[in-house]
């Protein structure tokens, strides 16, 4: 076998597997405890007890963890708690896996609360406080502070205090934004009962979902529908990995490379313990984004993550083994904007779990737990430089039974120009296509996304791909029923849903939530998006795509700073005509030359402090589109 030869086998749950576990693998550690259980007289048990003392199995943990990926840390699956009768004590918190001299040295403010009380709690006190909130045996002004602003968002609960007091945003994890009809559904059903204005569903730049309007005493009911539907939204917040972000086109597309959709799905669940919680890796230094490129056009944006994996098969010391370059430590923030550095590095796709894992670990135990504005992965980097960070993670990879890390495969060659997958795409199966729906700044209402459910349910196999820039593919239609599918109520008549034929500045919108819901928030961004962009298709003829990014403020959630045009929320000031004074009103610091793709490049400041109000910004991008993106006008 070449190094990282071997068979790979798919498991039920679609991960990759090598086909020679380890002794730390759940299939060996199983049959050692199966054996010494099945030996027999009174030193059975002896030997049954050994074998679990040894290998930190729990006799009523073991086969639990193997078969589900569940942590042991539970004392019982969590979705067993309606046949129990009870839930599972969780045994462990995210402190126990980190070092005590790290955490000693943590000193910012999050870093005391998670001292006093490990946010990993609430993954069970969600439930205790849900109900006693319903039975009224207490009340909101009886709940601890940090509780719910900080540790609720262990359990993906984020308090919307500022703009909607009492209520949350419930952030998901979507693992390469694979949804089915039933889940969908089951977003609408969730957030529903909280009215048009507040009970939406937001589409992210993550390929990820967000609920909005939630109550807390609702809580429980929201983590246990999510896990029952294969789905669940603890660890999305705080010091936690991000939703896996992957290929929305992953088994359909005639460019792919690596199907990035097993690759997400097991690194997602090594990490969360199947979506149920996993306190190993829920006490990090800061968040952590991991992204995972299937194909050349790296719809995943790899260069603005921790950690990016880009698909390349072709290693000279490893033939006809899929693996992935691996590029670390892109982020933003509102003090610093930097891409992700080449590692060097090679990783077959059948470890790149193991990878990810020993990357947190150094993460965990290595990263500053000073200064919030220095703690992300890019700073642990340039602190301990790559050869150290290279020779700690081969460590951890070791630790997993597999082999140090190869220098990186040389990069493809030729130029190769990033497609734009909404509309009609032939896939790579015969006689079926893909299509992709505009969804604009990815705001959808319980009614539409229903109408979504059911039209991947009649065309699509009940199946659904959200992408970063926030819209929708239904993969796998028929090309005999396109023509049908296209002529759906739902994609026509004025309808906010739609399947484009043409260029339009509503195709290449993204925007974050802006202030209409989001403390951190200097402007609305959403429903002013929307509003210029109808006023600017109404006006011009647009010859390609032009990615227009909104971000309400610095932290840049929108990724302003990639987009052809980014928009980010600032002050600004304009003379008020009836004073004749200057006076303070929302604006935006205008960014150009954002670039994704192969060669990605973040955009440069271009304009500071233009005034937002639609009638003087519709003008202003007008002249920009016009002068630097080749629009001309209608007629």
């Amino acid at each position: 076998r070449t190094r990282y030869g071997g068979s790979v086998h798919q498991t039920q749950a679609g991960r990759q597997d090598s086909s020679t576990p380890t002794m730390s693998s759940p299939s060996v550690r199983l049959a050692i405890l199966a054996l010494a259980t099945a030996a027999s007289g009174v030193g059975a048990g002896r030997v049954a007890q050994s074998a679990v003392r040894r290998l930190g199995l729990r006799p009523w943990r073991a086969a639990v963890a193997a078969s589900t990926g569940v942590s042991d840390a539970w004392e019982f699956d969590p979705l067993e708690h309606k046949e129990r009768g009870r839930r599972p004590k969780l045994l462990k918190t995210g402190s126990d896996y980190v070092p005590a001299e790290t955490i000693a040295a943590g000193t910012n403010k999050i870093e005391k609360v998670k001292n006093e009380k490990d946010g990993t709690a609430l993954w069970t006190e969600i439930h205790e406080l849900s109900a006693k909130l319903r039975s009224g045996e207490s009340t909101w002004e009886d709940l601890n502070l940090d509780d719910v602003e900080l540790r609720l968002k262990w359990a993906g609960f984020f308090h919307r205090g500022k703009h909607a007091p009492k209520t949350f945003m419930v952030r998901l994890k979507v693992p390469n934004g694979v949804v089915t009809s039933k889940q969908a559904r089951v977003f609408a059903d969730l957030v529903e009962p909280y009215g048009d204005k507040l009970g939406v569903i937001d589409i992210t730049t993550r390929m990820n979902i967000q609920l909005r309007g939630v109550k807390l005493e609702d809580g429980s009911h929201v983590v246990d529908s999510l896990l029952e539907c294969g789905l669940g939204s603890l660890m999305t917040g705080l010091d936690n990995v991000r939703n896996l972000v992957g290929n929305p086109i992953a088994g359909v597309d005639p460019n792919e490379i690596i199907d990035t959709r097993a690759v997400c799905d097991e690194i997602n669940s090594a990490i969360t313990g199947a979506f149920r919680g996993n306190p190993e890796y829920a006490n990090l230094p800061r968040k952590f984004n991991i992204a995972v490129s299937g194909s050349r056009d790296d719809f995943s944006h790899t260069s603005i993550n921790d950690i990016g994996l880009q698909a390349n098969n072709d290693h000279p010391e490893a033939q006809g083994v899929e693996g992935f370059n691996v590029v670390l430590g892109g982020y933003f923030s509102i003090k610093r904007t930097v891409e992700s550095i080449d590692m060097d590095a090679w990783v077959p796709a059948k470890y790149a779990s193991a990878f990810s894992l020993a990357v947190l670990e150094v993460f965990r135990d290595h990263g500053s737990r000073g200064d919030r504005q220095k703690t992300r992965l890019m700073w642990l980097l340039e602190d301990k430089g790559l050869p150290w960070f290279r020779e700690m993670v081969n460590a951890g990879l070791a630790k997993r039974g597999v082999a140090p890390l190869l220098v990186a495969a040389p990069n493809p060659t030729g130029t190769y120009h990033r497609r734009d997958i909404l509309g009609v795409h032939a896939q790579k199966q015969a006689g079926k296509s893909w299509v992709g729906v505009t969804v604009p700044v990815g705001r959808i209402s319980c009614a539409e996304m229903r109408q979504i459910a059911d039209l991947a349910e009649k065309y699509s196999g009940s199946e659904m791909r959200l992408t970063v820039e926030q819209n929708v593919i239904l993969p796998n239609v028929d090309n005999a029923r396109l023509e049908e599918l296209l002529a759906e109520p739902a994609l026509n008549n004025g309808a906010k849903l739609r399947v484009e034929q043409d260029m339009s500045i509503m195709r290449g919108i993204v925007s974050c939530t802006g202030s209409e819901f989001c403390g951190q928030g200097l402007v609305e961004t959403k429903h002013r998006a929307v509003r210029i962009a109808e006023r600017l298709d109404a006006m011009l003829i647009m010859p390609k795509l032009v990615r227009v990014h909104w971000t309400g403020c610095p932290n840049s959630c929108g990724q302003a700073q990639v987009g052809d045009i980014g928009l980010m929320g600032a002050p600004a000031r304009k003379v008020n005509e009836e004073t004749g004074k200057t006076m303070g009103v929302e604006g935006v610091q205008i960014f150009l030359g954002g670039e994704v793709g192969e060669h990605p490049e973040l955009g440069s400041k271009f304009e500071t402090a233009v005034p937002a109000n639609d009638d003087e910004l519709v003008p202003h991008l007008k002249a920009l589109l016009i002068s630097k993106f080749g629009a001309t006008l209608r007629n």
